[in-house]
């Protein structure tokens, strides 16, 4: 619903103003106007409410969802405010019937002013990337790594020679901060980069170490899709099945085990065979995990698994976390301990 035209006139010509959507609040009174069923202008009144509503339209998703009426024809007209200024660009709504039923969705104004200078600048849009894989930050991760809250993004994956790597974001890392903007989940972050040309230069706030660290990134172009892949064969000394105190048989990776779960020869670590009732590991493990780290630190036999977990619950921890690969994706769980 967004687009940027170009008109040769030979007078100055009205304009609305866009307004800050990121001061609207919810509960604030807005009016929408469009062009329903053909109908011809068309102004109807409500209120803000929620912000930052994810429609799984994309992975950008931050629309403010208001329920003044909104039906089909609406799509790209404005969203004002009282002050007159527009705040938003209706685009969607949810309706069984195809009426409005009161839950309509507008492109944020904020949104649509940085879309709009890229399309005059650029002539098309460009969004900004780090180069990591991230995934939300659960309270069993946030005990495990000394977080006071369940927020942030936890970095699973580094791509190579990516913005991210040259900045000096490794994986385990929480982004907490960016660009001055808190990041309360994955989508947020995913939002906030987007928002950033290629090439611009802001602060990354990661926790690292229990403690928060800044860093300095310069956001890169999206690249096109490659293969990327390290061979590095996994050279277990040791290959036998362990069940040990955890309750649950673990055993260092073989050829023959790697053929039989399906597991790349790059990816180093304690294959689960089985995790048995009682088992701190019931809470998230499953049989062919890959336990590649316990608490940050490699393993790759049965008894550093063991003796890490072992360690942390000597140490009190609440939680322990441990980096697992699962049929080709990196993850991080966090497991609460049970300390007698």
């Amino acid at each position: 619903d967004l687009a940027l035209l170009k008109i040769d006139a030979k007078r100055p010509l009205p304009a609305v103003q866009f307004g800050n959507s990121d001061k609207s609040e919810v509960g604030d009174w807005v009016m929408a106007v469009g062009n329903p069923f053909g109908l011809g202008g068309t102004v109807t009144a409500g209120i803000i409410s929620a912000r930052g509503r994810n429609i799984d339209s994309g992975p950008y998703d931050d629309f403010l969802q208001v329920d003044a009426p909104i039906n089909k024809g609406n799509s790209g007209g404005p969203l004002f405010n009282l002050d007159g200024k527009v705040i938003g660009v209706n685009t969607a709504i949810y309706s069984p019937s195809g009426g409005s039923v009161g839950i309509g969705f507008s492109i944020p104004s904020n949104m649509v002013k940085s879309v709009v200078a890229q399309l005059r600048e650029n002539g098309k849009v460009e969004r900004g990337w780090l180069g990591v894989m991230i995934q939300p930050v659960t309270n069993e991760i946030a005990g495990a790594l000394g977080l006071e809250n369940a927020h942030g993004a936890m970095v699973t994956g580094v791509t190579p020679d990516s913005p991210a790597q040259h900045g000096g974001v490794k994986q385990g890392d929480v982004i907490t901060q960016f660009a001055g903007q808190k990041v309360d989940g994955p989508r947020e972050l995913a939002r906030q980069v987007a928002e950033k040309p290629a090439g611009a230069k802001e602060d990354v706030v990661v926790w690292r170490d229990g403690q928060e660290k800044t860093l300095q990134i310069v956001t890169g172009h999206q690249p096109a899709p490659e293969q990327m892949a390290n061979a590095q064969p996994s050279m277990a000394p040791d290959s036998g099945l362990h069940s040990g105190s955890l309750n649950a048989d673990l055993a260092s990776l073989t050829p023959d085990r790697r053929a039989q779960y399906g597991i790349a020869d790059n990816v180093n670590g304690v294959l689960v065979m089985d995790v048995k009732q009682g088992s701190v590991f019931e809470q998230g493990l499953r049989s062919g995990d890959v336990i590649m780290k316990v608490d940050q630190t490699a393993v790759t036999t049965p008894q550093e698994v063991n003796s890490a977990v072992e360690k942390a619950k000597s140490e009190e921890k609440k939680a322990v976390l441990l980096l697992v690969e699962r049929q080709g994706q990196e993850l991080y769980l966090g497991l609460k301990l049970n300390i007698a």
